[in-house]
């Protein structure tokens, strides 16, 4: 009986050895990944990371403190880029996030609208701004448009969108429009799509009748459902392909600090999303299709950016 026991023992600190080993060797692989995923989307954040030279806004009382969790506002950019062509915002979003509401204001601005482009003396499309002047020129017209401060913002090179697309395994969206784009049929139903479909379904406007703010729609299902996809544990796996095509296809002034703040204290804030529309009225100038917004409209969407950026008045120059 003493025998069995002694090699019982033994057998069971084979074992224990064993697994003690097999859970060492999974530690050291599973840091190994978790370092590597890291050192990845250092890499890919700092290869985005694009600052701009421009000073604070006027429209700021004091500069903004991400880690007081006070609200902020981002304009993001869709971009054509084109051969030898710096290229148009075809897609110009404004968020602002209010992590004490916990919601998040998106305001599309339709491209046509017609407003002052700042630091060109001009009245023209509010999305040539970018044509003129780069990222800070559509930041400065945006903030003079909406007379709220722009914090950050987001460029995405619409092309590349493709890759993004495809990096997190194609898209599933609810599409309530029966369309054909280039051969392409889109019916009315949850479809999923890879890349190349998605920026054709994001592009469509001419035969909805909802015009640029159908347009718009279908570019926030991809954009939601890009981030749904990307969030999930299938997308781990895939990690680098997702980081390559936003290291190559994103530019923004988000320091990866900051990022680490909004995802630390905001994160709360994506609970409860409101869309705002602007509308207006199409007319012709010089035979040049824009969209007029009346002071009116501006001022009812000026409020509600406001208020919920917790802006007391404007803070513009007299």
């Amino acid at each position: 009986m003493e025998g069995r026991s002694a090699k019982a023992k033994k057998k069971r600190k084979k074992w224990v050895k064993i697994i003690g080993v097999f859970s060492l060797l999974l530690l050291v692989a599973v840091g190994a990944y978790g370092y590597s995923v890291y050192k990845a989307l250092t890499d890919t954040v700092d290869t985005m990371h694009e600052p701009i030279e421009r000073e604070v806004s006027e429209k700021r009382v004091e500069d903004l403190t991400l880690k007081d969790k006070e609200p902020f506002s981002v304009l993001m950019l869709g971009v054509d880029e084109r051969e030898g062509d710096r290229g148009r915002s075809d897609t110009m979003i404004v968020l602002t996030v209010n992590p004490t509401l916990q919601s998040v204001k998106m305001l599309s601005i339709p491209r046509d609208t017609r407003t002052e482009i700042i630091g060109r003396g001009t009245e023209d499309k509010i999305n040539h701004a970018y044509a003129f002047g780069g990222v800070k020129m559509s930041m400065d017209t945006v903030e003079n448009f909406l007379d709220i401060p722009i914090d950050f913002y987001l460029q995405v090179n619409m092309e590349g969108f493709e890759d993004i697309v495809d990096a997190v395994g194609g898209v599933t969206v609810d599409n309530d429009l029966d369309f054909t784009i280039e051969g392409v049929h889109f019916p009315k139903k949850e479809i999923t799509l890879d890349g190349e479909k998605a920026l054709l379904y994001t592009r469509m406007r001419y035969e909805d009748p909802r015009g640029d703010f159908g347009r718009q729609l279908r570019q926030r299902q991809i954009i939601e459902a890009v981030i749904k996809e990307g969030a999930s544990l299938s997308s781990l796996t895939n990690y680098k392909n997702i980081f390559n095509a936003l290291g190559e296809n994103i530019r923004t002034n988000l320091t990866f600090n900051e990022m680490i703040d909004i995802q630390k204290n905001y994160k709360d804030a994506a609970k409860e999303m409101e869309q705002l529309t602007i509308t207006g009225e199409g007319t012709r100038i010089h035979s040049i299709y824009y969209l007029i917004v009346s002071d009116e409209e501006k001022e009812t969407i000026q409020k509600a950016l406001k208020e919920h950026l917790e802006i007391v008045e404007s803070k513009k120059n007299p």
